[in-house]
C-alpha cells in the first residue's frame, strides 16, 4: 500500500518520526515534504496529499500539522478526499471502518507523541465495513440515488 504522507512546520518532527512506523507496517511512503521546521502554508501540503490519493497515486493519505483540523478541512475540499483528524485510536479506526476516511490528519500539537503510533496502527489496522456504511459515504460523495 502506497502512503502519501506531508506536514506543515508544526508537524514536521513528528512527520519524521511516523517514517520509521509506516515502514516497520509495510507501507511504502512518499513524503511531500515539508523538509524543515521553517513556517509554511499547511493548504499547500494538505491539497498535494489529497490530490495523490484522489487521483490514485497513493491509497491513504497521513498529513501532520498543529490541530489536524486545517489540513483535513483542506483535503476534504479535494473531490475524492475523505479526510479525518484522528485523536484517538478509536476515532481512527471508526473513520476507516465507517466513514472509509482516506486521508487521517493528525495534531502534533494536540495530540501527545506517545499516543500517535497507537493511533497510526489503529488506522492502518482497520478496513472500511460496507454494507449500511457505504449509503453513508455515497451521500458525501454526492453519488446517492
Amino acid at each position: 500500500m502506497k502512503i502519501a504522507l506531508a506536514s506543515d512546520h508544526a508537524g514536521y518532527a513528528e512527520k519524521e518520526r511516523l517514517k520509521p512506523l509506516l515502514a516497520e507496517l509495510g507501507l511504502q511512503v512518499d513524503d511531500l515534504g515539508t523538509v524543515s521546521e521553517d513556517s509554511v502554508d499547511y493548504p499547500d501540503y494538505a491539497r498535494k496529499v489529497a490530490e495523490e490519493v484522489s487521483q490514485g497515486r497513493a491509497d491513504q493519505g497521513v498529513l501532520v500539522c498543529g490541530a489536524g483540523t486545517g489540513m483535513a478541512i483542506t483535503a476534504n475540499k479535494t473531490p475524492g478526499g475523505r479526510a479525518a483528524v484522528a485523536w484517538s485510536e478509536e476515532t481512527a479506526r471508526l473513520a476507516r471502518e465507517h466513514n472509509d476516511a482516506n486521508v487521517m490528519a493528525i495534531g502534533a500539537r494536540t495530540t501527545p507523541e506517545g499516543q500517535i503510533p497507537a493511533i497510526v496502527r489503529a488506522w492502518f489496522g482497520a478496513s472500511f465495513d460496507g454494507g449500511r456504511h457505504q449509503e453513508r459515504v455515497d451521500k458525501i460523495e454526492g453519488s446517492e440515488q
